[in-house]
């Protein structure tokens, strides 16, 4: 009788560490970064608060959402959503209304009361922050909830920075502002308004500070050489936004110029319009597609009535008019004068042609690099003067609220890195979960929801806010459409189409495993996964 057939595997063989002779790859779960996570400035987890919000549970997703940004409510008006425009959902039909399921949990925890738990233990150290705006807020609650005594100079009469005295109240209702304020108050965070720093390092050896972050917001108009009569009356962008919050609104007239291209030449043209305006006019020198404002503000100040005159310049005011010179545009692009002029009737003129940091409290600080009107720093955030850090608009940067946060954030953790006498050393990203690596056939068509506006009478002659946020239900929908991309959301496609029972369910919120015993490599998992979470990878030989 014949031996029966066999084959003896010694370590060396090309088969040992294979469970089936003919498996070349091995199914493998992964994690990859989702590119909304990736595009936030102010580093959220925007796919983790997601998952919460789409199963109902919007206080664990606000508690996510917050252990990152303090400022939801404020983020869900103002922020400008690169998250949204590097969403993979867009490829499908449209981009999550990440923005506006943010803005639904700000508002929710308003309503709610929701509010921070206290920091677990008490570090003993105190950390001055100068400015009450963006940057310092979130500087501020993030020291605090890592045991920090912390407090806050403010040299305005008021908490909030930009976001009181540049963004104006149709874009964002002062009661938002002033809860998400307060809600970081109540962690024991200390605020001294009318406090303008004039001495830093005096001010921080009096107080006993450790270290110091300075957060000072761009508060000074730039000025612009400009040809006017004894009457002719010239205002700067940051002073009018700033007065709106005052008991006397700005006198601007009836015709009112606005000079410059930015988000803030656009708030003042339509703050013009709302204070009685019957002409509000942008005098822009370069192209639409060249405008630094964002577009939907552009057409929202277009649907309002607001005129803009593009490849236009301003080259003399007079007491009731000004003259403007047409540009045309190179062959490089660069807008240049023509000769030909024409003449505008205006009450006044209002110059947005950018903004500086006052940094005279850096008077006396040595080691400080100031360049380009702005401080230096490292990857730290900390300026030449070991404890002293920075950011906001006092550093190289986009001048955004959302940027800002992020600044504070990141600051934060280095100075409570830096009183603990150690290193932050940020933990290593995944691979970018790009939308060829997703498996959308699953999922069908769901337009966006619009968030529904004001209608244009109202928005012409009242500060009512423009546009408004989704209820429950929409905020719901909205939060589903998420795909999950390159994280396992447990739709257990993976375990049900495993022709071998090689997928082991973990329990909920566990997650899968493989059992490479019985697994035959075929890949029928990973070609099924929709979030794309599953890799294949060669079996070791």
């Amino acid at each position: 009788m014949d031996k029966p057939f066999a084959i003896t595997l010694d370590a060396g063989s090309s088969l040992a560490n294979r469970t089936g002779s003919w498996r070349t790859s091995r199914p493998l779960y992964v994690d990859r970064l989702p590119p909304c996570n990736h595009a936030c400035p102010a580093g959220e987890n925007v796919q983790g608060w997601l998952y919460h919000a789409e199963s109902g549970d919007y206080e664990n997703a606000w508690r996510t959402l917050t252990l990152d940004n303090p400022l939801p409510a404020v983020m869900g008006r103002v922020c400008y959503h690169p998250c949204e425009s590097a969403c993979n959902r867009a490829h499908l039909d449209e981009s999550v209304g990440i923005n506006a399921v943010e803005r639904f949990l700000g508002d929710e925890a308003i309503r709610r009361g929701w509010k921070f738990d206290p920091p677990a233990d008490e570090s003993g150290k105190h950390v001055l922050i100068v400015g009450a705006g963006p940057s310092g807020l979130s500087a501020a609650y993030h020291l605090r909830r890592l045991g920090h005594r912390v407090t806050i100079h403010e040299a305005g009469p008021y908490a909030g920075g930009m976001m009181r005295f540049g963004i104006p109240k149709y874009r964002l209702p002062r009661d938002v502002l002033e809860a998400e304020v307060q809600r970081i108050l109540d962690l024991g965070v200390k605020l001294r308004l009318g406090a303008k720093v004039g001495d830093l390092l005096d001010t921080m050896r009096r107080g006993r500070f450790d270290a110091a972050f300075l957060a000072v917001g761009a508060h000074i108009g730039k000025r612009a050489y400009l040809p006017a009569g004894s009457a002719a009356r010239i205002l700067d962008a940051v002073s009018v936004l700033r007065s709106m919050e005052g008991q006397e609104r700005p006198l601007l007239g009836r015709r009112v110029v606005v000079y410059g291209g930015g988000n803030t030449a656009i708030d003042v043209a339509r703050t013009a319009r709302r204070l009685g305006a019957t002409e509000s006019i942008i005098v822009y020198r370069r192209t639409r597609e060249k405008m630094p404002a964002h577009d939907s503000e552009v057409e929202e100040a277009l649907q309002e009535g607001v005129m803009i005159k593009w490849l236009s310049t301003i080259k003399e005011a007079g007491d009731a008019s000004i003259m403007v010179e047409k540009m045309v545009l190179d062959g490089k692009g660069f807008p240049q004068p023509t000769g030909e002029f024409e003449t505008l009737e205006a009450d006044s003129v209002v110059l947005a042609l950018g903004q500086d940091v006052d940094l005279s409290l850096l008077r006396g600080v040595p080691g400080l690099e100031i360049r380009d009107g702005v401080a230096q720093v490292g990857r730290n955030m900390m300026t030449g003067y070991a404890g002293i850090f920075a950011g906001g608009d006092m550093v190289p940067s986009e001048r955004t609220v959302t940027v800002a946060v992020g600044h504070g954030k990141k600051a934060a953790r280095h100075i409570d890195a830096w009183l603990r006498v150690t290193r932050y050393v940020e933990p290593p990203k995944h691979e970018l979960a790009t939308f060829d690596k997703l498996n959308t056939w699953y999922y069908s068509d769901a337009p966006k929801t619009m968030r529904p506006t004001l209608d244009i009478i109202r928005r012409q002659s009242t500060f009512d806010e423009v546009t408004g946020g989704l209820d429950e239900s929409n905020a719901l929908y909205e939060a589903r459409r998420c795909l999950s991309c390159g994280n396992c959301f447990e739709c257990d496609n993976c375990y049900g189409v495993c022709p071998d029972n090689a997928v082991i369910k973990l329990g909920p919120g566990k997650r899968f495993e493989f059992n490479y015993d019985y697994c035959k490599g075929c890949g029928l998992c990973a070609a099924e996964c929709p979030a794309g979470a599953i890799n294949m990878v060669p079996e070791k030989i």
